[in-house]
């Protein structure tokens, strides 16, 4: 266990990204009775996911996490959160093609409620109001009794986690993730694609090696691992108050972990080593991420990682990498060499997202062709390094949005208002992920090809 702490021991700490709840004896009653719900997840199923990291980190692996910029209680539904699991899979796919190596699949989903926000006021026109942080606090509603932050939508984001959970565990283990399936509704998007011809090529050869397969006798029905698979869920720890009430202990092995997803993350603007986050992450055995964005320097990487994880145990870190795709190359290097220059092991992976965000036409988006950018400029640097570039963070949907421009099918920002759904952020549509995974599929077959004309001189 880690030293002096325990679940409730970030309250000494000061904290950064909090709401001021103004019911303080609601707060506590929400909290306590939080603590007798049953856990989201299991530690054994945290511990399978950090086993699986551990080969990423060792370059055994490719990590893909990805979905929604804040989950909503109002799209809440079934078609929804299918729709995001085909579209998921479907990435899965290609890269595990691409990649030659197994994928991790990790979802940003059944608990990512709580949002950061770079300002603490919103103002329309004349009147300001407290910033939406996200449905487990406030509402999006733009008047004075939404954004009052309520207890109670705590345990509406508890039981909509539960039943989120619930539907992915059904599709992820009875045969809606039959890989025939997955490839057929791929071959759908390669068929209607822009770009088909690009694609076309990859996705033959995914048919080739499943027909082949088939030849053999290796089908859904003898070799579950074609028909089943593993997915984790993970969220941004922001709300610690929620976090610690579903903090529970572990009866087979005494350690502490937060139930209320496989893994959390630490956001950019709450890694301050001596603060709340930080405090509480540490003591928790789930694998973490840490958001790691330009002001991060190499020495306070280390200090972060070693209060983090102080054993150095693979796959308990993965550094979650938020430049921008103008300076990628400025910062990425130097937290490159200082992680190896102390040997620490960690996933590396990128989040292209965060740092590429403009406003057109008075909507928040985010350009393809900056997104590719930064994955890109992510792979050039890891293989100049020496490093293993493993992997990939995204907010992403399954739906046909219009929130983020450029892709094959060149949205615009006049396409902007068409289909602007999200509740914070923009993000990519469902065909606009699966481009970037061809294409990413693309490099990463790339580097296999020159990695062997290298070893065969």
């Amino acid at each position: 266990m880690a030293q002096n702490w325990t679940p409730n021991s970030w309250r000494q700490k000061p904290i950064q990204q909090v709401p001021d709840f103004p019911d303080l004896a609601a707060l506590n009653a929400t909290e306590a009775q939080l603590t007798t719900y049953p856990p989201l997840v299991f530690a054994g199923e945290a511990r399978r996911l950090k086993s699986q990291l551990a080969n990423v980190s060792e370059g055994k692996g490719f990590l893909l996490q990805g979905g929604d910029c804040a989950e909503s209680f109002a799209e809440h539904g079934a078609d929804t959160i299918r729709d995001f699991f085909r579209a998921f899979l479907q990435m899965a796919v290609v890269l595990t093609f691409g990649a030659q190596q197994p994928v991790v699949k990790v979802g940003r989903i059944a608990g990512q409620f709580a949002k950061p926000r770079s300002s603490n006021i919103e103002k329309q026109g004349d009147v300001e109001l407290p910033s939406y942080r996200g449905d487990i606090i406030n509402g999006i509603e733009f008047n004075e009794k939404a954004r009052i932050p309520d207890p109670e939508r705590q345990i509406m984001a508890y039981r909509q986690s539960a039943a989120t959970l619930n539907l992915l565990r059904a599709f992820a283990m009875g045969g809606y993730a039959n890989l025939e399936n997955v490839h057929q509704w791929m071959l759908g998007f390669v068929k209607d694609s822009p770009q088909a011809e690009r694609y076309r090529k990859l996705a033959d050869r995914i048919s080739e090696t499943m027909d082949f397969m088939k030849a053999i006798g290796i089908t859904s029905e003898n070799h579950p691992s074609l028909r089943e698979t593993d997915f984790f869920t993970s969220h941004e720890a922001l709300l610690l108050g929620y976090e610690q009430a579903l903090t529970r202990v572990d009866s087979t092995s005494g350690d502490w972990y937060a139930t209320s997803g496989h893994m959390i993350w630490i956001g950019d603007r709450t890694r301050q080593p001596d603060h709340a986050h930080i405090e509480y992450c540490r003591g928790i055995k789930n694998p973490l991420g840490l958001k790691c964005g330009p002001s991060l320097t190499g020495d306070g990487l280390i200090e972060l990682i070693d209060l983090l994880n102080p054993q150095n145990e693979a796959g308990r870190l993965t550094l979650i990498c938020r430049f921008g795709h103008d300076k990628v190359a400025e910062h990425l290097p130097r937290l490159i060499r200082a992680v190896e220059k102390e040997g620490r092991k960690v996933v590396w992976s990128c989040d292209p997202m965060h740092g590429n965000t403009i406003t057109l036409n008075n909507y928040k988006t985010r350009p393809f062709e900056r997104i590719l950018s930064e994955v890109e400029s992510f792979f050039q640097i890891h293989r100049a390094e020496g490093t293993h570039p493993g992997g990939i963070h995204i907010e992403m949907t399954g739906n046909d949005v219009t929130e983020c421009t450029g892709g094959a099918r060149a949205l615009s920002g006049a396409d902007l208002a068409d289909r602007y759904h999200t509740h914070c952020d923009p993000r990519l549509n469902a065909d606009q992920a699966l481009e970037l995974a061809f294409l990413l599929a693309e490099r990463m077959k790339g580097g296999r090809d020159e990695k062997r004309m290298v070893v065969n001189g």
